[in-house]
């Protein structure tokens, strides 16, 4: 058996950092897809709307607490 040695393997075709790129670009439209797929469900968008509802209550409640808004 002869092997071609003008041939590379995959390792050596793709360069190192690409496959990272790529596997990140792949979970963004995974994530993308996952919000666009939550917002689009009524339960899962009140879930939404009430999670951020409460961050932003409880970063007022920080904000009023440590003195950087007075009311």
């Amino acid at each position: 058996m002869t092997e071609n040695k003008n041939t590379q393997s995959d390792d050596q075709q793709n360069w190192p950092g690409l496959s990272e790129i790529d596997k990140a670009l792949a979970e963004n439209r995974l994530t993308a897809y996952t919000w666009k797929k939550t917002w689009a469900d009524p339960w899962g968008r009140l879930k939404l709307v009430t999670i951020f509802i409460g961050l932003i209550a409880f970063a007022i409640f920080v904000a009023i607490y440590d003195g950087w808004i007075s009311i």
